[in-house]
């Protein structure tokens, strides 16, 4: 009974957030919706994943040749206004998710694509690692019909490498907000979390060995 409890316990603390692990079912209204094209500006263009914590998927990204920069933030739901404590209750509907600039000269859509897919487990549900619940399940927006071909397409590539089906959620893109500025780039300044230690930082190693060529 011990031994339960100190694992438990220890997964509590190498979460990302301690927040409810129920399941949410993404509205019809919001999967239905008509995607959000978002312009781009000084060259730089902007795409959006949630793949689980965001201060692991902020870190993957910026290690990325023509990432200019990732920001942690929410996406997905129903809420306006999200908070890091609003969405760890489960009920917002977002997950937590990062909005990449790009330069697309550089690295092109595709390439994010597969870097979403390659750097997690694609097929656990709601949640990935050792953060469970429906504010780390995976989506990966689509802004146009281009986008959202593409993604598909590369998902059933990643599908047929795996025995069970690929969870992440594909859905038209409609508003990023950012999160609070104590998670922007927190894996960078606090090298020492034990979250950081033992999920984050290998989870950017594996992601750094299967994608040595475009790092910067």
């Amino acid at each position: 009974m011990r031994s339960l409890f100190l694992l438990t316990f220890s997964v509590f603390l190498l979460s990302c957030g301690n927040g409810n692990t129920q399941t949410t079912v993404t509205k019809p209204e919001i999967a239905n919706a008509a995607p959000v094209q978002v312009p781009v500006e000084n060259g730089m263009a902007r795409a959006y994943f949630a793949s689980g914590c965001f201060w692991c998927v902020e870190a993957i990204y910026e290690s990325i040749r023509g990432v200019d920069e990732a920001i942690s933030g929410y996406s997905g739901g129903h809420t306006k206004n999200p908070t890091y404590e609003l969405t760890n209750t489960g009920t917002t509907g977002h997950s937590e998710a990062v909005e990449v600039i790009y330069d697309p000269k550089v690295v092109d859509f595709s390439t994010l694509v597969r870097v979403y897919y390659g750097s997690q487990n694609p097929t656990q549900v709601n949640g990935q690692g050792p953060d469970l619940g429906s504010q780390y399940r995976s989506i990966i927006f689509f802004q146009n019909q281009e986008e959202k071909a593409i993604i598909e397409k590369i998902k059933a590539e990643v599908a047929s490498n795996y025995d069970k089906p690929i969870a992440a959620e594909v859905l038209p893109f409609q508003k990023f907000w950012v999160a609070e500025d104590y998670h922007q780039d927190y894996e960078k300044l606090n090298p020492n979390n034990p979250y950081i230690q033992n999920v984050s930082i290998p989870r950017l190693k594996r992601f750094k060995q299967k994608f040595s060529e475009i790092l910067k």
